[in-house]
C-alpha cells in the first residue's frame, strides 16, 4: 500500500513537498517522512512545537542523496523516530545556495569534512548542534534517537554547544585582513604562489596528485593566462597536458558530449557520472580560451560536442537551459545504477563494432586500463588520434573517420537504453555561465549558431529571470520564476553580458550590466568589511551571514564580481568601481596560501599587471574586425569598440566617420591610433 503521509484527522499532506517544482524536493515527495521545504511556516513550526530541526540537503544528480532516500528516508522506523522528534526540512541546495553554504560551513567545523548529502540538527531556532553527510539507517536512528534525548533531558548542553558553534560561524563570514592600510600588493606575490602550487601538479595525467580530481576550470583560466603572460612554456605545457587528459577521458563523454562532474580516480577514467551546466558552460569557456591560443583540434572537437550534448539535453524551449543530468539510470535488469547509460561490456563493444574492433579496442582501451568495474568500461584513450595514428600506422584522416563512425554506433545504441533523469529546473547564475559558453565559443571558432543561442538566452534572463522591481530571480520552473536572486546570480549575468557586448558591440548590454552592478550596491554590499554579502538585504537573515570567498568547482561570486567592477570601471570611466574593485583585492591577496582556492581572484589580479591593456576599436567596419580581434588569445585586453559615435565613456571622441582608428590603451591612457588591423594585433 503506498503511503501518502496523510493525518487521517487532517487532509493536508504530513509530507509537504508534493507542492514544490525542485525536482529533487519532488523525488522525496512519497517519502513518509513529514518533509517540509525551507519556509518561514516550516521554520515558524519548529520554534512553535520546540522541536529540533533535521535539515537534509541534496540535489538532483547526487548519487549518494539518492542511496540515502532510499535506504532511510523511505523506511517507515527512520520516518518515524524523525516525525515524532523533529520538524525535517527537505533543502534543494541548488535552489538554496545560501542556506547550503551556512550549514556546509557548520559541518566542516564540526566534522573538518563535506559533501553531499548534508544533514544537519539544529535548534528550533536554526542554530546548528550536529551534522555530517551520507548516514547508514541504523547509525542515523541511533543518533537521532540520543539527540531527542538529550534535547528533553540536557537542553542546555545542546544551547551551550550551539553558542560556541554558532561563534565559530561568525568568525569564518571573512578573511582577516592583514593589509589595513589598503596597499596594493605586487605582482611578485603570483610567482612565490606558483612555486608552491607546482609541487602538486599531476605531469603524467594533468591536474592535480590526488583523487578524487575535479576539473576546476578557473585553475586553469588562470594558469594558461599567468604562463602565456609570463612566458613560461612549461606552464602552457602542464595546462595543455590536463586539457588533452580531460578531453580524451571518460570524463568526457566521446559519444555523446560533456564532461561529468569529477572524476573518481587519478588519471581522469571512472567520472562520477552526474553531468552538471555549469561545469559545461565553464569548460566550453576554457576550451575556447585554449583553442585560440593553441589551434588543437581536440579542443575545437571537444567545444563542439560539448554544445551539441548541452543543446540536445539540456535546452529548453525559452532560451533557458536544465540544470543536470543523473548519474544514475536504469540498467537492462531495470535496477537503478551509477553510470548504467554511459557505460559498456566488451562483448557489447565486440557485436557493435565488428571487424574494427581491434583497432576500438586499442583507441578505447578496452583492457585493464580502460576496465570500470563488474566487466563494464568506460571508454578512455591514453593517446589523442593524432598520436594513435602515428603508432598504429594508419593515416589520421581514416581514423578520425573511423573513430567518429564508431562513436554515432554507440550513440544510436545508446538512445535505446533508459535515459539518466533530468534536473530540468532552470538556474539564472548557470544558465549566465552557460550563455558565456556558447560566446566565447562563438569567439574561438565563429560559428554563427552559438552567438544566436547565446542572444535567445540573454532574452530569456532579461524577460524571465528579471523583475519590474530592478531584482533577479534565482529559480524558474514550468513558467513560473521564484526565489529572490543571490549574489551568484548578479554576478554572473554581469559577466555574460559583458562577453555579449565583447561581440555585438551593442552597449544595451554594457547599460543592463551597469543596473545590475549599481543594485548589488544597494542590496549586497557590506561597506564595512568591503565585500558582498551572498543574500540581499531584503531576503529573511540566516542563522550566520555569508560572504561567497572562496574559487571553487564554480568561481566564488565576490571574485567574479571584482572582475566585473573592474571592466565595468574602464567602459563607464567609474572611479568607484574601481577603488572598489582595488579594495578586494589588497584585503585578499596577501592572506592567499592556496592558490587553488582563489585562482579567480589572481586572475583579476592579473588585470593590475604591466601587460594590460584597453582596446578601443573605432571604425564603421568595427562588428567586421571584432571576430578576427576575438579569435586572438588576449586574455590582457579589454576590448570596446563602435561602428558610430558613441556616448560610453571610454569611447567618446574617439570616432572619426571614414578612418579605421584602433586605439591601444593602458591604465585608460591611450597612445596615438593604429590604423592597419594587422599591425594592431602585432603590437597587443
Amino acid at each position: 500500500m503506498l503511503y501518502l503521509g496523510l493525518n487521517r484527522q487532517n487532509p493536508t499532506p504530513m509530507n509537504e513537498l508534493s507542492q514544490e517544482t525542485s525536482p529533487y524536493l519532488l523525488q522525496h515527495a512519497n517519502n513518509p517522512v513529514h518533509w517540509k521545504a525551507w519556509n518561514d511556516n516550516a521554520l515558524r513550526s519548529a520554534t512553535t512545537q520546540n522541536k529540533l530541526l533535521i535539515i537534509s540537503v541534496g540535489y538532483s544528480a547526487c548519487h549518494w542523496c539518492h542511496v540515502m532516500e532510499h535506504e532511510t528516508f523511505e523506511n517507515e522506523e527512520a520516518a518515524a523516530v524523525m516525525n515524532t522528534h523533529f520538524v525535517n526540512i527537505k533543502v534543494d541546495r541548488e535552489e538554496r545556495p545560501d542556506v547550503d553554504a551556512v550549514y556546509m560551513k557548520a559541518v566542516q567545523l564540526m566534522t573538518q569534512r563535506g559533501g553531499w548529502p548534508m544533514n544537519v540538527v539544529a535548534l528550533p531556532d536554526g542554530r546548528p548542534v550536529w551534522g555530517g553527510t551520507y548516514f547508514r539507517k541504523d547509525d542515523w536512528m541511533q543518533t537521532l534517537e540520543h539527540l531527542a534525548a538529550m534535547w528533553q533531558k540536557e537542553p542546555e548542553r545542546m544551547v551551550d554547544y550551539a553558542e560556541k558553534l554558532h561563534a565559530g560561524l561568525q568568525a569564518l563570514n571573512i578573511l582577516p585582513n592583514e593589509n589595513p592600510e589598503n596597499a596594493f600588493p605586487p605582482q611578485s606575490k603570483l610567482e612565490t604562489l606558483l612555486g608552491n602550487w607546482s609541487k602538486s601538479f599531476d605531469w603524467e595525467f594533468g591536474g592535480y596528485q590526488k583523487a578524487p580530481k575535479f576539473m576546476l576550470p578557473n585553475n586553469f583560466r588562470f594558469l594558461m593566462r599567468y604562463g602565456f603572460q609570463t612566458e613560461n612554456p612549461d606552464l602552457l605545457d602542464f595546462v595543455n597536458l590536463t586539457l588533452t587528459k580531460m578531453a580524451i577521458g571518460g570524463i568526457f563523454d566521446t559519444v555523446g558530449g560533456g564532461f561529468s562532474r569529477y572524476s573518481v580516480d587519478f588519471k581522469w577514467h571512472v567520472p562520477h557520472f552526474e553531468k552538471m551546466l555549469y561545469d559545461n558552460g565553464q569548460l566550453v569557456s576554457l576550451y575556447a580560451d585554449a583553442y585560440k591560443l593553441t589551434g588543437n583540434p581536440l579542443y575545437s572537437e571537444t567545444i563542439e560536442k560539448t554544445l551539441a550534448f548541452v543543446n540536445r539535453e539540456l535546452s529548453g524551449s525559452d532560451g533557458n537551459f536544465y540544470s543536470a543530468l543523473d548519474a544514475d539510470s536504469k540498467n537492462a535488469d531495470g535496477k537503478s545504477k551509477e553510470g548504467a547509460f554511459y557505460v559498456w561490456t566488451k562483448s557489447e563493444l565486440e557485436r557493435l563494432i565488428g571487424e574494427d574492433f581491434a583497432l576500438f579496442s586499442k583507441v578505447f582501451n578496452i583492457d585493464d586500463f580502460g576496465h570500470w568495474e563488474h566487466g563494464n568500461y568506460v571508454l578512455i584513450q591514453k593517446n589523442t588520434v593524432a598520436e594513435l595514428s602515428e603508432i598504429h600506422k594508419i593515416p589520421l584522416s581514416e581514423l578520425e573517420s573511423k573513430k567518429k563512425n564508431w562513436e554515432n554506433i554507440l550513440f544510436l545504441e545508446r538512445e535505446k537504453r533508459s535515459r539518466p533523469g533530468l534536473d530540468d529546473k532552470t538556474l539564472t547564475s548557470w544558465n549566465a555561465i552557460m550563455l558565456k559558453g556558447f560566446v566565447d565559443a562563438y569567439k574561438a571558432i565563429g560559428e554563427k549558431s552559438y552567438l544566436e543561442t547565446a542572444l535567445k538566452t540573454a532574452e530569456f534572463i532579461q524577460t524571465k529571470c528579471w523583475s519590474t522591481q530592478g531584482n533577479l530571480w534565482h529559480s524558474y520552473k514550468d513558467g513560473k520564476s521564484s526565489i529572490n536572486g543571490y549574489l551568484e546570480d548578479y554576478a554572473f549575468t554581469i559577466d555574460a553580458f559583458i562577453a555579449l557586448y565583447e561581440v555585438t558591440l551593442e552597449t544595451k548590454f554594457l547599460s543592463q550590466a551597469k543596473q545590475l552592478c549599481d543594485y548589488c550596491f544597494d542590496h549586497f554590499y557590506d561597506a564595512e568589511q568591503g565585500f558582498f554579502l551572498f543574500t540581499s538585504n531584503l531576503d529573511t537573515a540566516l542563522v550566520a551571514s555569508h560572504y561567497e570567498m572562496e574559487d571553487n568547482v564554480i568561481p566564488a561570486s565576490n571574485s567574479v564580481m571584482c572582475e566585473n567592477l573592474y571592466r565595468l570601471s574602464i567602459y563607464f570611466g567609474n572611479q568607484h568601481y574601481a577603488t572598489k574593485c582595488e579594495n578586494m583585492l589588497a584585503h585578499i591577496v596577501p592572506v592567499i596560501d592556496y592558490p587553488s582556492a582563489f585562482s579567480n581572484w589572481l586572475n583579476v589580479f592579473l588585470n593590475f599587471s604591466d601587460k594590460q591593456r584597453e582596446l578601443a576599436i573605432c571604425s564603421e567596419s568595427a562588428l567586421a574586425d571584432v571576430p578576427e580581434i576575438n579569435s586572438r588569445y588576449l586574455p590582457h585586453v579589454t576590448i570596446a569598440g563602435t561602428s558610430v559615435p558613441s556616448n560610453l565613456p571610454f569611447m567618446e571622441n574617439r570616432f572619426s566617420p571614414g578612418r579605421n582608428l584602433y586605439y591601444i590603451c593602458r591604465n585608460q591612457s591611450c597612445q596615438l591610433p593604429e590604423t592597419d588591423l594587422e599591425s594592431l594585433l602585432k603590437n597587443l
